[in-house]
């Protein structure tokens, strides 16, 4: 029997990526996200994972975004063993998210408790802090454009992706068949990371591709944030920016500091308040330093922070955290995580958005079901600790920072192959997105497409 890969996550929707390569002689999963979002598929992370951990020889994780990695400790809980392969800062960026996503769970679980608006009598999160380390423990790094066995007959090759810091497309050999993950794969233009990898010559059996801006493409770069900013700033206002800790945080502070050295805003205290985001700043700090060859070239020589404009303030306490609702001027505060769904923005919200003065920019992708895709559809309140938060802030959607390719520059990238894959699957999108990218692609490049269902194995031929 050919090789298969079984689709157990990330099929429908933009999160949860999951997916089983079987070979005759071992079973390795590339990336094991958490589902995020809808209640519905928050479920899902508490369901019986249906391969037993135990038979996974292996586990590759393509970045360290809590979508494809964030499930981890629950499937070593549950009896796998094996090693965790990824590349260096891969491994230090999911060690941070790792700790954090098991500590918020932990105190929300105890919150939830405290005020009883959990349906449980003793509400738990998912893992603990304990599980998580075990987790880390097993991490094994891989570096770039290095071929590695990982199981038996089944070797891996890491190429950048421009993502995020140690962000990778992963290129699987299983025996002789060949598939290539795209994960997230950016977008080119990133102001920190070196362009994506073209994909390497060969054949290839299987492409299975993120489809998360599968059926749109990204507007040019406009005013649109420095004219939120200055809008609330002109009326007395603060700005919050729910922001993902890991590398949107990095791009906001440098996009804030070119503007208020260009003048376009005025020169305002800015407030990071995530210890994650904090803790990832400084891993990319380390990989300027250390002139890292996923660095763009041109920050090497700076001699200055280029993510600190002069206004920075780094809230790493609980204490210092709430001291930022009292502070009474107007600023900025960027805080995790990016779709509101849990950490310190989440009392930043409760906070300011009853005030009309106030405005929320949504600077990257809202997933359905979470806080900032039903504030980005304007609703009129929002629950949150158990309660009903009014919305009277502004709110105003930045498109210009995503770092995930759209669709066409998807397919620009594709053409980068020297051969036709045999198949390919498009997935972490939502079924849409998904299937318009399937339709787009089969029309433009004459290529087998699939929109692959949950839990559909594929043999690959």
């Amino acid at each position: 029997m050919n090789p298969t890969i079984k689709f157990l996550g990330a099929v429908g929707t933009v999160t949860g990526s999951r997916f089983i390569v079987q070979g005759s002689k071992a079973k390795v999963m590339i990336d094991c996200g958490l589902y995020q979002g809808l209640k519905e598929l928050r479920l899902k992370n508490w369901e019986v994972f249906p391969e037993d951990p135990k038979s996974i020889d292996a586990i590759i994780i393509s970045h360290a975004h809590l979508d494809h990695c964030g499930y981890i400790p629950k499937l070593v809980r549950e009896g796998f063993e094996g090693p965790i392969y990824c590349t260096p800062f891969t491994a230090k960026l999911a060690a941070v998210v790792l700790r954090d996503s098991a500590k918020l769970q932990t105190e929300d679980a105890k919150y939830a408790k405290k005020k009883g608006y959990s349906k449980h009598k003793d509400p738990v999160g998912l893992y603990t802090l304990e599980e998580a380390e075990i987790a880390i423990s097993m991490f094994r790094t891989i570096p770039f454009h290095s071929a590695f066995e990982v199981a038996e007959d089944i070797s891996v090759t890491f190429y950048r992706s421009g993502h995020i810091l140690g962000s990778s497309f992963v290129d699987l050999n299983v025996e002789d068949k060949r598939v290539v993950f795209t994960g997230d794969i950016g977008r080119g233009n990133h102001q920190v990371l070196t362009n994506p990898d073209l994909i390497p010559a060969g054949p290839i059996s299987a492409l299975v591709t993120e489809s998360t801006y599968g059926n749109r493409t990204h507007p040019t770069s406009d005013n649109s944030l420095a004219d939120a900013i200055n809008r609330t700033i002109k009326r007395h206002g603060s700005v919050l920016i729910p922001a993902f800790a890991v590398d949107r945080t990095e791009i906001m502070l440098m996009t804030l500091k070119r503007l208020i050295k260009d003048r376009k805003i005025p020169h305002l205290p800015i407030f990071v308040d995530s210890p994650m985001a904090l803790s990832a700043l400084n891993y990319y700090r380390e990989a300027i330093n250390s002139k890292s060859p996923e660095i763009r070239p041109e920050l090497f020589n700076l001699n200055e922070d280029p993510f600190d404009p002069g206004t920075l303030k780094e809230a790493t306490t609980v204490e210092e955290s709430k001291a930022i609702n009292e502070f009474n001027q107007p600023s900025i505060i960027i805080s995790a995580s990016g779709m509101a769904t849990g950490g310190r923005v989440v009392h930043h919200l409760e906070n300011m958005l009853p005030n009309p003065n106030n405005a929320v920019l949504l600077v990257g992708y809202q997933a359905a079901g979470t806080r900032g895709q039903y504030l980005l559809s304007g609703a009129k309140s929002i629950k949150m600790f158990g309660k009903f938060v009014d919305v009277n802030a502004e709110i105003v959607q930045i498109e210009e920072f995503s770092v995930h390719a759209d669709s066409e520059e998807l397919l620009n990238w594709f053409q980068s192959a020297n051969s036709q894959p045999e198949c390919v699957y498009t997935v972490h999108g939502e079924t849409d997105s998904a299937q318009t990218f399937a339709n787009l692609i089969h029309s433009k490049l004459k290529w087998r497409v699939q929109v692959p269902k949950l839990e559909q194995r594929y043999e690959l031929n």
